[in-house]
Protein backbone atom coordinates (compact mmCIF):
# COMPACT_ATOMS: atom_id res chain seq x y z
CA UNK A 1 0.00 0.00 0.00
CA UNK A 2 1.25 3.51 -0.52
CA UNK A 3 0.10 7.10 -0.24
CA UNK A 4 -1.26 9.39 -3.07
CA UNK A 5 -1.41 13.20 -2.84
CA UNK A 6 -3.80 14.37 -5.01
CA UNK A 7 -3.07 18.12 -5.13
CA UNK A 8 -5.97 20.81 -6.40
CA UNK A 9 -6.28 20.80 -10.20
CA UNK A 10 -5.47 23.91 -12.48
CA UNK A 11 -8.91 24.73 -13.58
CA UNK A 12 -7.93 27.29 -16.07
CA UNK A 13 -9.29 30.50 -16.78
CA UNK A 14 -6.21 32.30 -14.57
CA UNK A 15 -7.84 30.71 -11.60
CA UNK A 16 -5.30 30.61 -8.45
CA UNK A 17 -7.66 29.48 -5.95
CA UNK A 18 -11.05 28.07 -5.02
CA UNK A 19 -13.54 27.50 -2.43
CA UNK A 20 -14.36 24.56 -0.82
CA UNK A 21 -18.14 24.18 -0.93
CA UNK A 22 -19.10 20.80 -0.77
CA UNK A 23 -17.14 17.21 -0.01
CA UNK A 24 -18.50 14.05 -1.16
CA UNK A 25 -15.94 12.11 0.57
CA UNK A 26 -14.32 11.67 3.98
CA UNK A 27 -11.42 10.05 5.58
CA UNK A 28 -12.39 6.62 6.03
CA UNK A 29 -14.05 6.16 2.34
CA UNK A 30 -13.22 3.96 0.09
CA UNK A 31 -13.80 5.62 -3.26
CA UNK A 32 -13.17 4.47 -7.06
CA UNK A 33 -11.54 6.09 -9.96
CA UNK A 34 -13.42 8.96 -11.56
CA UNK A 35 -15.55 9.55 -8.22
CA UNK A 36 -17.14 12.76 -7.01
CA UNK A 37 -15.07 14.13 -4.73
CA UNK A 38 -15.54 17.58 -3.61
CA UNK A 39 -17.44 20.78 -5.42
CA UNK A 40 -15.38 23.98 -5.13
CA UNK A 41 -16.31 27.85 -6.29
CA UNK A 42 -13.93 29.90 -8.28
CA UNK A 43 -15.10 33.02 -9.39
CA UNK A 44 -16.06 32.18 -12.72
CA UNK A 45 -18.04 28.64 -11.50
CA UNK A 46 -18.73 25.74 -9.71
CA UNK A 47 -16.65 22.58 -10.73
CA UNK A 48 -16.70 19.14 -9.54
CA UNK A 49 -13.39 17.47 -8.73
CA UNK A 50 -13.08 13.75 -9.63
CA UNK A 51 -10.42 11.40 -8.28
CA UNK A 52 -7.91 10.47 -10.56
CA UNK A 53 -7.57 6.85 -8.73
CA UNK A 54 -9.31 4.14 -6.88
CA UNK A 55 -8.04 3.59 -3.00
CA UNK A 56 -9.06 4.18 0.73
CA UNK A 57 -9.51 8.34 1.84
CA UNK A 58 -6.89 9.39 4.59
CA UNK A 59 -6.61 13.19 4.51
CA UNK A 60 -8.58 15.82 3.45
CA UNK A 61 -7.73 19.47 3.24
CA UNK A 62 -9.70 22.29 5.11
CA UNK A 63 -13.72 22.31 5.43
CA UNK A 64 -16.80 23.61 3.83
CA UNK A 65 -15.67 27.25 3.37
CA UNK A 66 -12.10 27.19 3.47
CA UNK A 67 -10.14 28.18 0.31
CA UNK A 68 -7.17 25.91 -1.19
CA UNK A 69 -4.97 27.13 -3.71
CA UNK A 70 -3.96 25.48 -6.90
CA UNK A 71 -1.36 22.91 -6.43
CA UNK A 72 -2.18 22.45 -2.63
CA UNK A 73 -2.82 19.24 -1.40
CA UNK A 74 -6.38 18.26 -1.78
CA UNK A 75 -6.59 14.48 -0.11
CA UNK A 76 -4.87 11.99 0.61
CA UNK A 77 -5.58 8.61 -0.89
CA UNK A 78 -4.12 5.08 0.32
CA UNK A 79 -3.69 2.77 -2.76
CA UNK A 80 -2.75 -0.30 -3.80
CA UNK A 81 1.14 -0.77 -5.27
CA UNK A 82 3.48 1.69 -5.45
CA UNK A 83 2.34 5.20 -6.32
CA UNK A 84 2.72 6.79 -10.09
CA UNK A 85 5.21 9.65 -9.82
CA UNK A 86 2.74 11.98 -11.70
CA UNK A 87 1.57 15.22 -12.15
CA UNK A 88 -0.61 14.56 -8.92
CA UNK A 89 2.24 13.21 -6.42
CA UNK A 90 3.46 16.05 -4.64
CA UNK A 91 4.48 17.21 -1.16
CA UNK A 92 1.34 17.92 1.23
CA UNK A 93 0.82 21.74 1.47
CA UNK A 94 1.75 22.97 5.02
CA UNK A 95 -1.25 23.65 6.65
CA UNK A 96 0.12 27.95 6.46
CA UNK A 97 -0.88 27.65 2.56
CA UNK A 98 -4.47 26.65 2.88
CA UNK A 99 -6.11 30.26 3.59
CA UNK A 100 -8.99 30.87 5.38
CA UNK A 101 -11.99 33.00 5.06
CA UNK A 102 -14.64 33.41 7.15
CA UNK A 103 -17.54 35.90 6.91
CA UNK A 104 -17.48 37.81 10.21
CA UNK A 105 -21.69 36.98 11.25
CA UNK A 106 -23.10 38.94 14.06
CA UNK A 107 -24.92 36.46 16.66
CA UNK A 108 -26.34 36.71 20.18
CA UNK A 109 -25.03 36.65 23.32
CA UNK A 110 -25.68 32.66 23.14
CA UNK A 111 -23.36 32.17 20.41
CA UNK A 112 -20.50 34.17 22.24
CA UNK A 113 -21.45 31.73 25.31
CA UNK A 114 -20.65 28.85 22.83
CA UNK A 115 -17.69 30.28 21.85
CA UNK A 116 -16.54 30.46 25.60
CA UNK A 117 -17.30 27.15 26.15
CA UNK A 118 -15.15 25.55 22.93
CA UNK A 119 -12.21 27.55 24.36
CA UNK A 120 -12.77 26.57 28.05
CA UNK A 121 -13.06 22.41 28.38
CA UNK A 122 -13.76 23.10 32.10
CA UNK A 123 -16.13 26.25 31.66
CA UNK A 124 -17.43 27.54 35.67
CA UNK A 125 -21.34 26.49 35.04
CA UNK A 126 -23.79 29.57 34.31
CA UNK A 127 -25.63 31.09 36.93
CA UNK A 128 -29.77 30.03 37.04
CA UNK A 129 -31.77 32.24 35.48
CA UNK A 130 -33.62 34.68 38.09
CA UNK A 131 -37.03 33.18 38.64
CA UNK A 132 -39.96 35.72 37.56
CA UNK A 133 -41.88 37.01 40.44
CA UNK A 134 -44.65 35.66 41.58
CA UNK A 135 -48.45 37.07 40.60
CA UNK A 136 -49.44 39.50 42.80
CA UNK A 137 -52.41 37.34 43.88
CA UNK A 138 -51.07 33.73 43.87
CA UNK A 139 -50.17 33.55 47.69
CA UNK A 140 -54.18 33.99 48.35
CA UNK A 141 -55.07 31.19 46.03
CA UNK A 142 -54.96 27.34 46.31
CA UNK A 143 -52.77 25.75 43.25
CA UNK A 144 -50.13 22.93 42.82
CA UNK A 145 -46.87 23.97 41.68
CA UNK A 146 -47.61 22.75 38.15
CA UNK A 147 -50.38 25.01 38.07
CA UNK A 148 -48.56 27.79 39.18
CA UNK A 149 -45.72 26.91 36.60
CA UNK A 150 -47.73 27.24 33.73
CA UNK A 151 -49.59 30.11 34.67
CA UNK A 152 -46.93 31.86 35.22
CA UNK A 153 -45.38 30.78 31.55
CA UNK A 154 -49.06 32.03 30.12
CA UNK A 155 -48.53 35.48 31.86
CA UNK A 156 -52.05 34.98 34.50
CA UNK A 157 -52.82 36.17 37.63
CA UNK A 158 -54.57 33.35 39.40
CA UNK A 159 -56.42 35.66 41.77
CA UNK A 160 -58.27 36.57 38.30
CA UNK A 161 -59.00 32.93 37.88
CA UNK A 162 -62.24 31.13 39.38
CA UNK A 163 -61.58 27.69 40.63
CA UNK A 164 -64.62 25.10 39.76
CA UNK A 165 -64.63 23.47 42.83
CA UNK A 166 -63.23 23.64 46.39
CA UNK A 167 -60.81 26.40 45.95
CA UNK A 168 -57.90 24.86 44.51
CA UNK A 169 -57.42 26.07 41.12
CA UNK A 170 -56.52 22.98 37.83
CA UNK A 171 -55.52 22.58 34.93
CA UNK A 172 -58.55 22.82 33.67
CA UNK A 173 -59.61 26.23 35.25
CA UNK A 174 -56.35 27.55 33.41
CA UNK A 175 -58.20 26.41 30.11
CA UNK A 176 -61.16 27.29 30.83
CA UNK A 177 -59.61 31.19 31.72
CA UNK A 178 -58.13 31.06 28.59
CA UNK A 179 -60.84 30.25 26.15
CA UNK A 180 -63.27 33.02 27.61
CA UNK A 181 -60.47 35.69 27.52
CA UNK A 182 -58.83 34.71 23.96
CA UNK A 183 -58.54 37.91 23.19
CA UNK A 184 -56.55 38.42 26.32
CA UNK A 185 -53.44 37.85 24.90
CA UNK A 186 -52.77 34.73 27.02
CA UNK A 187 -51.84 32.47 24.67
CA UNK A 188 -48.00 32.17 23.76
CA UNK A 189 -46.80 33.88 20.45
CA UNK A 190 -44.70 31.19 19.87
CA UNK A 191 -42.43 28.34 20.75
CA UNK A 192 -38.65 28.94 21.75
CA UNK A 193 -36.48 27.24 18.82
CA UNK A 194 -32.29 25.77 19.64
CA UNK A 195 -29.87 28.81 18.38
CA UNK A 196 -28.23 27.61 15.27
CA UNK A 197 -24.66 28.44 13.45
CA UNK A 198 -24.58 28.43 10.03
CA UNK A 199 -21.57 28.87 8.34
CA UNK A 200 -21.86 31.45 5.33
CA UNK A 201 -19.99 29.70 2.52
CA UNK A 202 -20.13 29.26 -1.13
CA UNK A 203 -22.36 31.58 -3.18
CA UNK A 204 -24.07 32.98 -0.39
CA UNK A 205 -20.19 33.65 0.84
CA UNK A 206 -20.01 35.64 -2.44
CA UNK A 207 -23.30 37.75 -2.20
CA UNK A 208 -22.34 38.83 1.34
CA UNK A 209 -18.84 40.28 0.00
CA UNK A 210 -19.94 41.72 -2.91
CA UNK A 211 -22.95 43.43 -1.03
CA UNK A 212 -19.73 44.34 1.63
CA UNK A 213 -17.76 45.75 -1.21
CA UNK A 214 -20.69 47.83 -3.21
CA UNK A 215 -21.77 49.27 0.42
CA UNK A 216 -18.16 50.19 1.37
CA UNK A 217 -16.83 51.87 -2.08
CA UNK A 218 -19.86 53.21 -4.07
CA UNK A 219 -21.86 56.14 -2.18
CA UNK A 220 -25.27 55.26 -2.97
CA UNK A 221 -28.05 57.42 -3.43
CA UNK A 222 -31.89 56.76 -4.07
CA UNK A 223 -34.24 58.34 -6.52
CA UNK A 224 -38.49 56.50 -6.41
CA UNK A 225 -41.37 57.75 -8.64
CA UNK A 226 -44.84 57.21 -8.69
CA UNK A 227 -46.29 55.60 -12.17
CA UNK A 228 -49.77 55.00 -13.29
CA UNK A 229 -49.17 51.55 -15.06
CA UNK A 230 -53.05 51.31 -15.91
CA UNK A 231 -53.11 51.97 -19.75
CA UNK A 232 -49.29 49.53 -19.69
CA UNK A 233 -51.24 46.66 -18.17
CA UNK A 234 -54.33 46.84 -20.24
CA UNK A 235 -51.87 46.38 -23.23
CA UNK A 236 -50.22 44.01 -21.38
CA UNK A 237 -53.67 42.31 -21.28
CA UNK A 238 -54.04 42.45 -24.92
CA UNK A 239 -50.81 41.92 -26.10
CA UNK A 240 -51.08 38.15 -24.08
CA UNK A 241 -54.51 37.78 -25.54
CA UNK A 242 -53.31 37.57 -28.90
CA UNK A 243 -49.30 36.15 -28.02
CA UNK A 244 -50.45 33.09 -30.01
CA UNK A 245 -47.45 30.45 -29.56
CA UNK A 246 -45.74 33.03 -27.35
CA UNK A 247 -44.76 33.15 -24.10
CA UNK A 248 -47.00 35.08 -21.72
CA UNK A 249 -45.84 38.50 -20.94
CA UNK A 250 -45.14 39.57 -17.34
CA UNK A 251 -44.67 43.41 -16.48
CA UNK A 252 -40.51 43.08 -16.66
CA UNK A 253 -40.36 42.50 -20.42
CA UNK A 254 -41.91 46.00 -20.92
CA UNK A 255 -39.92 47.74 -17.93
CA UNK A 256 -36.45 46.14 -20.23
CA UNK A 257 -38.01 47.62 -23.60
CA UNK A 258 -38.80 50.57 -22.03
CA UNK A 259 -35.18 51.37 -20.48
CA UNK A 260 -33.46 50.36 -23.64
CA UNK A 261 -35.61 52.96 -25.46
CA UNK A 262 -34.48 55.70 -22.62
CA UNK A 263 -30.82 54.64 -22.31
CA UNK A 264 -29.53 56.41 -25.64
CA UNK A 265 -30.54 59.62 -23.68
CA UNK A 266 -28.89 58.97 -20.63
CA UNK A 267 -25.21 57.14 -21.49
CA UNK A 268 -24.10 57.79 -17.84
CA UNK A 269 -26.84 55.28 -16.43
CA UNK A 270 -25.21 52.03 -18.64
CA UNK A 271 -22.19 52.47 -17.15
CA UNK A 272 -19.03 50.63 -15.05
CA UNK A 273 -16.62 52.77 -13.00
CA UNK A 274 -13.04 51.17 -12.39
CA UNK A 275 -12.25 53.19 -9.59
CA UNK A 276 -9.00 51.75 -9.41
CA UNK A 277 -8.08 53.11 -12.54
CA UNK A 278 -10.31 55.94 -12.18
CA UNK A 279 -12.19 55.03 -16.18
CA UNK A 280 -15.92 55.29 -16.85
CA UNK A 281 -17.05 53.38 -19.51
CA UNK A 282 -20.13 54.26 -21.04
CA UNK A 283 -21.40 51.56 -23.14
CA UNK A 284 -22.99 51.72 -26.42
CA UNK A 285 -24.88 48.08 -25.73
CA UNK A 286 -26.95 47.45 -22.68
CA UNK A 287 -26.36 44.19 -21.44
CA UNK A 288 -29.07 44.02 -18.63
CA UNK A 289 -28.39 42.07 -15.59
CA UNK A 290 -31.39 40.35 -13.79
CA UNK A 291 -31.62 39.85 -10.19
CA UNK A 292 -32.75 36.13 -9.99
CA UNK A 293 -33.60 34.95 -6.24
CA UNK A 294 -32.97 30.73 -5.88
CA UNK A 295 -32.70 28.24 -3.69
CA UNK A 296 -28.87 28.61 -3.24
CA UNK A 297 -29.19 32.92 -3.38
CA UNK A 298 -29.37 35.77 -5.72
CA UNK A 299 -27.86 34.98 -8.90
CA UNK A 300 -27.80 37.86 -11.75
CA UNK A 301 -28.12 36.54 -15.35
CA UNK A 302 -27.17 39.12 -18.10
CA UNK A 303 -29.49 39.97 -20.99
CA UNK A 304 -27.09 40.36 -23.83
CA UNK A 305 -27.95 43.38 -26.14
CA UNK A 306 -31.55 44.05 -24.80
CA UNK A 307 -31.70 46.84 -26.87
CA UNK A 308 -31.66 44.33 -29.74
CA UNK A 309 -34.64 42.22 -28.70
CA UNK A 310 -38.34 43.03 -29.13
CA UNK A 311 -40.71 42.45 -26.47
CA UNK A 312 -41.21 38.32 -27.41
CA UNK A 313 -37.82 38.19 -27.48
CA UNK A 314 -36.76 39.60 -24.14
CA UNK A 315 -39.64 37.34 -22.70
CA UNK A 316 -38.15 34.12 -23.77
CA UNK A 317 -34.21 35.20 -22.50
CA UNK A 318 -35.84 36.21 -19.26
CA UNK A 319 -37.69 32.65 -18.72
CA UNK A 320 -34.47 30.74 -20.09
CA UNK A 321 -32.19 32.68 -18.10
CA UNK A 322 -34.07 32.75 -15.21
CA UNK A 323 -34.72 28.85 -15.40
CA UNK A 324 -31.01 28.23 -15.91
CA UNK A 325 -30.30 30.45 -12.81
CA UNK A 326 -32.57 28.27 -10.47
CA UNK A 327 -31.38 24.72 -11.83
CA UNK A 328 -27.89 25.58 -11.68
CA UNK A 329 -27.03 25.13 -14.90
CA UNK A 330 -25.97 28.90 -16.22
CA UNK A 331 -22.93 29.04 -17.98
CA UNK A 332 -20.45 31.64 -16.35
CA UNK A 333 -20.43 34.10 -19.33
CA UNK A 334 -24.20 34.03 -18.71
CA UNK A 335 -23.53 35.03 -15.11
CA UNK A 336 -21.31 38.33 -15.83
CA UNK A 337 -20.80 41.36 -18.14
CA UNK A 338 -23.66 43.02 -17.39
CA UNK A 339 -23.71 47.09 -17.87
CA UNK A 340 -27.20 47.65 -15.68
CA UNK A 341 -29.35 45.91 -13.39
CA UNK A 342 -33.05 45.51 -12.67
CA UNK A 343 -34.74 43.86 -9.49
CA UNK A 344 -37.69 43.04 -8.79
CA UNK A 345 -39.53 41.48 -5.98
CA UNK A 346 -42.72 41.16 -7.92
CA UNK A 347 -45.82 41.14 -5.58
CA UNK A 348 -43.63 41.27 -2.60
CA UNK A 349 -42.12 44.50 -4.23
CA UNK A 350 -43.21 46.50 -1.20
CA UNK A 351 -44.18 50.49 -2.00
CA UNK A 352 -40.39 51.75 -2.45
CA UNK A 353 -37.28 49.67 -2.37
CA UNK A 354 -33.57 51.29 -2.31
CA UNK A 355 -31.32 48.75 -3.82
CA UNK A 356 -28.16 47.74 -3.89
CA UNK A 357 -25.53 48.73 -6.94
CA UNK A 358 -24.28 45.36 -8.60
CA UNK A 359 -20.36 46.87 -8.80
CA UNK A 360 -18.52 48.09 -11.14
CA UNK A 361 -22.60 49.28 -12.28
CA UNK A 362 -23.06 52.62 -11.90
CA UNK A 363 -26.97 52.19 -11.26
CA UNK A 364 -29.88 49.39 -10.28
CA UNK A 365 -33.58 49.74 -11.35
CA UNK A 366 -36.28 48.37 -8.38
CA UNK A 367 -39.83 48.69 -9.93
CA UNK A 368 -42.16 47.78 -7.06
CA UNK A 369 -45.40 46.00 -6.67
CA UNK A 370 -48.40 47.50 -8.90
CA UNK A 371 -51.59 48.39 -6.19
CA UNK A 372 -54.94 49.92 -7.27
CA UNK A 373 -55.81 53.36 -5.63
CA UNK A 374 -58.39 56.03 -6.23
CA UNK A 375 -56.87 59.25 -8.30
CA UNK A 376 -58.20 62.38 -9.82
CA UNK A 377 -57.85 62.06 -13.43
CA UNK A 378 -59.28 64.50 -16.17
CA UNK A 379 -62.88 63.84 -17.24
CA UNK A 380 -62.62 65.30 -20.81
CA UNK A 381 -64.71 68.25 -20.31
CA UNK A 382 -61.85 70.64 -18.58
CA UNK A 383 -62.65 69.17 -14.71
CA UNK A 384 -62.04 65.99 -13.00
CA UNK A 385 -62.97 62.83 -11.44
CA UNK A 386 -62.30 59.90 -9.08
CA UNK A 387 -61.29 56.65 -11.19
CA UNK A 388 -59.21 53.88 -9.71
CA UNK A 389 -56.16 53.56 -11.19
CA UNK A 390 -53.20 50.78 -10.79
CA UNK A 391 -49.99 52.69 -9.89
CA UNK A 392 -46.37 51.37 -9.39
CA UNK A 393 -43.10 53.18 -8.13
CA UNK A 394 -39.88 53.06 -10.03
CA UNK A 395 -36.37 52.56 -7.33
CA UNK A 396 -33.27 53.46 -8.79
CA UNK A 397 -30.25 53.61 -6.97
CA UNK A 398 -27.17 55.41 -8.23
CA UNK A 399 -23.54 55.91 -7.75
CA UNK A 400 -22.74 59.39 -6.79
CA UNK A 401 -19.55 59.40 -7.87
CA UNK A 402 -20.72 59.09 -11.31
CA UNK A 403 -24.24 59.99 -12.04
CA UNK A 404 -25.63 63.47 -10.61
CA UNK A 405 -29.09 63.32 -9.05
CA UNK A 406 -30.18 65.82 -11.46
CA UNK A 407 -29.31 62.75 -14.30
CA UNK A 408 -30.99 60.14 -12.37
CA UNK A 409 -34.60 62.22 -11.86
CA UNK A 410 -34.47 62.89 -15.56
CA UNK A 411 -34.01 59.43 -16.24
CA UNK A 412 -36.75 58.19 -14.41
CA UNK A 413 -39.18 60.94 -15.99
CA UNK A 414 -38.39 59.79 -19.53
CA UNK A 415 -39.04 56.45 -18.31
CA UNK A 416 -42.20 57.37 -16.58
CA UNK A 417 -43.43 59.09 -19.91
CA UNK A 418 -42.49 55.29 -21.95
CA UNK A 419 -45.09 53.86 -19.00
CA UNK A 420 -47.54 55.79 -18.78
CA UNK A 421 -47.60 56.33 -22.29
CA UNK A 422 -47.33 52.58 -23.49
CA UNK A 423 -48.14 53.00 -27.74
CA UNK A 424 -44.57 54.51 -27.87
CA UNK A 425 -42.60 51.09 -26.52
CA UNK A 426 -44.07 50.05 -29.68
CA UNK A 427 -43.33 52.78 -31.98
CA UNK A 428 -39.65 52.68 -33.77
Amino acid sequence: MAKFTFNMPDVGEGVAEAEIVGWHVKPGDTISEDQHLVDVMTDKATIDIESPVSGKVLEVAGAEGDTISVGAMLLVIEVEGEVDEGAHEEAPAPKSEIVEERIEVETSDASDADDALAADPDPEPLPAPTPAPEPRHEAKVLASPAVRQRARELGIDLGEVKPAEDGRIRHGDLDAFLAYNAGGGFAPAGRARADETIKVIGLRKRIAQNMAASKRHIPHFSYVEECDVTALEALRADLNAHRGSKPKLTMLPLLVSAICKTIPQFPMINARYDDEANVVTRHGSVHLGMATQTDNGLMVPVIRDAQAKNLWQIANEIQRLASAARDGCAKSEELSGSTLTITSLGPLGGVATTPVINRPEVAIIGPNRIIERPMFVPDGMGGERIEKRKLMNISISCDHRVVDGYDAASFIQELKKLLETPVLLLAN
